[in-house]
């Protein structure tokens, strides 16, 4: 493992400048793909300009301008932060490490749409050591570390993406990742289905090439149901986010650490005694419940599936209407809570989103004229109903725990495992294989990823090795 030296970070810190620059509270109001109200509202980082990504001109050391970011030289601090993703990412560096001699993926050009993270460029870093060829833009406009960006493009990676993107910034990246002459991608990784929906829109003669789509979340493998039914699917997609090696360990373990990191970073608010609403008791929702239980919140649930419902039952959880303090929304679906719920909530109540898109809140409906917004932090927002009642709202009804802190990269390296493998079987796969509908991860694949985590599980960190594990396969 490549020793991290932290002379030179000494060094990049003293240069920088000691003066604070002024923190941007722009806003930018359009209509998202998912019809619903989208606000960029962001402050900068301390040690950034103003200037807008799109109106600078930066280049690599390599002379290479085919990337977008918030600041280049940033990409030293990056590098570390890949560095150390790496070693809480066993599985993913043992996939790279065994296959990267073959080149399973020689040949592929994906285009992704996903959260730029540290994690995300150790994916990056191994689709590419497998042979592919890759373009990125970002799938949450808070979500993207302008550091790993700026990493990935000092690796001449082609990234377009920076914290706190307006709307049009968003959808211009995207654009800049798929509309570039000479270069035409055959396959998309997605996660939330922006990509996906953009290609379709103003480029469907692009899925002539395209051999197949990988969806992580629950937003976007639902609108590739809702492509599939109407008969509008012309490439074949696979489902990652219902792999058993992403619905239970990311979408469970991944919320139930990093719900209460995204909450106390925000609020700095104490979780003992608070009374709580869960929206929603699917793998997310366990996750989130769980965390806030051991914390010594009172934890009531909604649901309308029965199976899900009886669960948290069985697991001592009440049900509850929208009146009580905190309120978590871990769903996936469009307006789950809406303008008639909050106004019945009580002052103070904290309103913060675990699905993946700004849909689940009807944020648009408190963009009224009787209602004050007032910024007090990055992002959080207090929303000032006339009679001086104040909900605080979080990410502006987008993703918590991405766009207000960081989640486990143990857990990531699972779904990006998962994810990598589902790349190499649709690339590889022959053409009568899979039809233009939406496939499940096949299970030797999903094996491989199992066996991958649980054999390397001691490799560079403390955790207990599984002795004998590989004669099972």
């Amino acid at each position: 493992m490549k020793k991290i030296q932290f002379a030179d970070q000494k060094q990049e810190f003293n240069k920088r400048p000691t003066k604070i620059s002024r923190r941007s509270l722009s806003r930018s109001i359009s209509q998202s793909s998912t019809d619903s109200y989208g606000s960029a509202a962001s402050y900068t980082d301390s040690s950034d300009d103003e200037t807008s990504p799109r109106d600078k001109q930066q280049k690599n050391s390599k002379g290479n301008a085919d990337f977008c970011i918030k600041n280049i030289k940033q990409a030293d601090f990056g590098r570390r932060e890949i560095e150390i993703a790496e070693q809480e990412m066993p599985a993913l560096m043992a996939l790279r490490k065994r296959a990267q001699g073959e080149k399973p993926l020689a040949g592929a050009k994906i285009v992704g749409c996903t959260h730029i993270t540290a994690q995300t460029a150790v994916l990056m870093e191994t689709l590419s050591a497998l042979g592919a060829q890759c373009r990125w833009a970002a799938c949450n406009i808070y979500s993207t570390q302008n550091e790993v960006a700026a990493a990935l493009a000092e690796g001449g990676f082609s990234v377009f993406a920076w914290k706190g993107e307006s709307e049009d910034d968003f959808w211009w990246c995207i654009d800049r990742c798929v509309n570039v002459e000479g270069w035409q991608p055959n396959m998309i990784l997605d996660d939330g289905g922006d990509l996906t929906h953009w290609i379709y829109k103003k480029y469907p003669s692009m899925f002539k090439k395209i051999k197949g789509i990988v969806e992580e979340s629950v937003t976007g493998v639902h609108r590739l149901y809702q492509l599939s039914k109407a008969g509008k699917l012309c490439v074949p997609a696979m489902n990652v986010n219902d792999s058993v090696t992403k619905q239970k360990f990311d979408n469970l373990y991944c919320c139930r650490e990093s719900i209460l990191d995204g909450l106390k970073r925000t609020t700095d608010v104490m979780f003992g005694g608070k009374q709580v609403v869960v929206c929603g008791y699917g793998e997310v929702g366990k996750g989130c419940c769980a965390a806030l239980k051991a914390m010594g919140s009172i934890v009531y649930v909604t649901e309308i599936d029965p199976i899900c419902a009886l669960q948290a039952c069985f697991q001592g959880f009440s049900f509850a209407f929208i009146s009580l303090l905190l309120y978590v929304v871990s769903v996936g679906n469009k307006n789950v809570v809406v303008r008639e719920y909050m106004d019945r909530m009580k002052n103070g109540c904290i309103v913060c989103n675990m699905g993946h898109s700004n849909t689940e809140i009807d944020v648009a409906s408190l963009r009224t004229p009787e209602l004050t917004w007032e910024r007090v932090r990055s992002q959080v927002d207090h929303v000032i109903w006339p009679d001086g009642k104040r909900i605080v709202l979080l990410a502006e009804g987008r993703l918590l725990n991405l766009s207000c802190s960081t989640v486990p990269t143990f857990v990531l390296s699972i779904t990006a495992t998962t994810q990598a493998l589902a790349l190499i079987e649709l690339y590889n796969a022959p053409e009568a294989r899979y039809k233009q509908d939406v496939y499940l991860l096949p299970k030797k694949m999903v094996s491989k990823c199992v066996f991958f985590v649980v054999c390397n599980m001691g490799v560079g960190q403390n955790y207990g090795r599984v002795q004998g594990f590989e004669s099972f396969f």
